[in-house]
C-alpha cells in the first residue's frame, strides 16, 4: 500500500477508534453543517462538549458556578501564547476555582474539574481530521485534532512520505505556522506530534526540532517490534486513554528561567513515563502504606518487568540507572512529583540528597525553576540545625541537602529524626556515596524509615541513580 498522506490519516484515525475514540470529519463538522459543533471556524473549542463535561464532573456545583469555569477558562489572561498555555494546563490539572453560595448563605470555594484523571471513561473523547480553523485572515485545517471533553489537547501534522520533498520537519514547520497564524488553536495544547507514517516524534508546544522525541514502546514493558511503524507506536502508547492521562497529570511542566523570563515547557520522555511510575509503585510498596493506613500485601514491579525479592512495607524501594543525558533531573522532578501528590503517600515530606554543593545548588534550583508541579516551594537546608528544623515536621515539603550533614558534630550522638513511614529519600549519584555515608548516617537518622541493602555493589560511573528510601533493587533509564 502507497503511504501517501491520506493513507496515513486513514490509518491514524483507525488506530485511534481502535483505542476507543469517537472519529470525526472536519468537514462534516463545519459550522452551518447538520453534524456543526462550532458557530465559526474561529472557534477551536467545542463548547457544548466541554459544558456537558463540566455538569457530569461537578454535579454539586451550581450552574451559574460551572458557567463560570467556562468564562475563566476560555477568557486569556495574558499576551503570550505560552502564558497563556501554562495558565490551561494548570486549570486541567488542578481545576477552575470557583465560588458559589451554598444554601445556608455561607460561601463555598471549589475546584470545576474539567477532567476525570481517574476515570477515562467519565471523560468525552474525540478525534477530527482536517479541522480548519480561521483566525485574523489567515485559514489552516490541521490534520488531526484530538479533544478531550471538548478541548483541542494534541494536534498531529502529517506528511506524505512519498514525497521527498516533504518531512517530519516539514511537519514541524507547518505547526509554527499554526503558531503564528492560527495561535487561539494552540492556548489548549498539550502535546503536538509530526509524522510522514513511518517516523514520528512527540514535543511541547516550545520544543524545538532537537527536543521533537521519538517514543519507543507501547506499554513500557519493552522497545515496540521493529516492524512497527513509530506512528502507531506513537498512537498507542502515548494516546491510550488511561496513559495519556497520567501523562497530562503528572509529566508536562513549565520551567521558568527568572534571568532571562523564559518559560518552556516540558514533557516527559517515555523512558522517564515509565521509569518513574514504576518506581512510584515500588515507592509505595516500600512504604507499606495504603490508602486505609494498613500494610500493602502486593509484590513490587517495575517498568521493565518483575522485580525479585520486594516485599511490602520493607523500605526499600529501588535505584534507577540513568545513562549521561537521559534527562536525569527532570526524572528526579516527575518522581518528587507524582509521589507528593499520591493520595496514599499521606502527603509525604521528601528529602534530595547530593554529596556535592554544587551538585546541591544545580538541582535545587531545577526544582525551583519548575516548582508548580510540586504544588510546594522547595527549601534548602544550609546547616545541620536547619536541616533537623526542616525534617521535624508532622508532614510535606522537600528539602535539599547534602549528605555530609547528616554527619554529628564531632563526639555528639546521632539521634533518630523521625519515626513516619512517609519520608521518601532521593539520593542523586547515590554509586559515589550510598553505602558509606548513606547506610551509615543517614539510616541512623531514620531507622523506621530506611532499611540498608547487603552485601555492597560497585556502581558503573556513568549509572547515576535516584533512590527512595532505600535502595536494594534496579530499573535502567536508557537515553532518550
Amino acid at each position: 500500500m502507497s503511504l501517501n498522506e491520506s493513507t496515513v490519516e486513514a490509518i491514524a484515525l483507525e488506530w485511534f477508534r481502535e483505542l476507543g475514540y469517537k472519529v470525526g470529519h472536519g468537514p462534516h463538522m463545519a459550522p452551518g453543517e447538520p453534524a456543526a459543533e462550532r458557530d465559526s471556524f474561529g472557534d477551536v473549542v467545542l463548547v457544548g462538549r466541554l459544558r456537558e463535561a463540566l455538569r457530569r464532573l461537578n454535579p454539586a456545583i451550581p450552574d451559574d458556578a460551572r458557567e463560570e469555569a467556562l468564562r475563566k477558562l476560555l477568557r486569556p489572561e495574558t499576551p503570550s501564547l505560552t502564558g497563556i498555555n501554562r495558565r490551561v494546563h494548570q486549570l486541567l490539572r488542578d481545576g477552575v476555582p470557583v465560588e458559589y453560595k451554598r444554601r445556608d448563605g455561607s460561601i463555598a470555594g471549589d475546584p470545576a474539574r474539567l477532567i476525570d484523571f481517574n476515570d477515562p471513561a467519565a471523560n468525552d473523547w474525540l478525534v477530527v481530521n482536517q479541522f480548519t480553523v480561521i483566525e485574523a485572515g489567515h485559514n489552516r485545517r490541521p490534520d488531526i485534532v484530538v479533544f478531550v471533553n471538548g478541548l483541542p489537547l494534541a494536534v498531529i501534522e502529517l506528511k506524505n512520505i512519498a514525497d521527498e520533498d516533504a518531512t517530519i520537519w516539514t511537519a514541524y514547520e507547518q505547526l509554527q505556522t499554526y503558531k503564528a497564524e492560527i495561535p487561539s488553536l494552540l492556548h489548549f495544547n498539550e502535546l503536538l506530534v509530526v509524522s510522514d507514517g513511518s517516523q514520528a516524534r512527540i514535543g511541547s508546544l516550545t520544543a524545538n526540532q532537537e527536543w521533537f522525541k521519538v517514543w519507543r514502546t507501547v506499554d513500557g514493558r519493552g522497545d515496540a517490534p521493529k516492524a512497527m511503524h513509530e506512528l502507531e507506536v506513537m498512537v498507542r502508547g502515548v494516546f491510550d486513554k488511561k496513559r495519556l492521562l497520567d501523562l497530562l497529570q503528572h509529566f508536562i511542566v513549565f520551567e521558568e528561567d527568572t534571568e532571562s523570563d523564559r518559560l518552556t515547557k516540558i514533557i516527559a520522555g517515555y523512558h522517564q513515563f515509565h521509569a518513574v511510575n514504576g518506581a512510584v509503585e515500588e515507592t509505595i510498596r516500600a512504604s507499606g502504606m495504603t490508602e486505609a493506613g494498613t500494610l500493602a500485601e502486593h509484590s513490587g514491579t517495575y517498568w521493565a518487568g518483575r522485580m525479585h525479592g520486594g516485599k511490602a512495607g520493607d523500605r526499600r524501594a529501588g535505584v534507577v540507572w540513568h545513562t549521561q543525558g537521559s534527562g536525569k533531573s527532570f526524572s528526579m522532578l516527575f518522581y518528587a512529583a507524582r509521589v507528593v501528590r499520591n493520595t496514599v503517600m499521606q502527603n509525604p515530606t521528601l528529602v534530595v540528597l547530593t554529596d556535592r554543593n554544587d551538585l546541591d545548588d544545580q538541582l535545587f534550583g531545577q526544582f525551583q525553576r519548575c516548582h508548580e508541579i510540586l504544588g510546594q516551594m522547595p527549601v534548602q537546608a544550609d546547616s545541620r540545625d536547619q536541616l533537623r528544623d526542616l525534617l521535624n515536621v508532622a508532614s510535606g515539603g522537600v528539602v535539599f541537602t547534602t549528605i555530609q550533614k547528616f554527619l554529628p558534630e564531632k563526639g555528639a550522638k546521632m539521634l533518630e529524626l523521625s519515626t513516619r513511614q512517609n519520608i521518601v529519600v532521593i539520593a542523586d549519584e547515590a554509586h559515589r556515596s550510598q553505602y558509606g555515608l548513606i547506610d551509615g548516617a543517614v539510616i541512623r537518622c531514620w531507622p523506621s524509615t530506611m532499611k540498608s541493602v547487603g552485601p555492597k555493589r560497585s556502581w558503573a560511573d556513568s549509572g547515576s541513580v535516584l533512590a527512595s528510601e532505600a535502595r536494594g533493587q534496579k530499573m535502567k533509564l536508557p537515553t532518550g
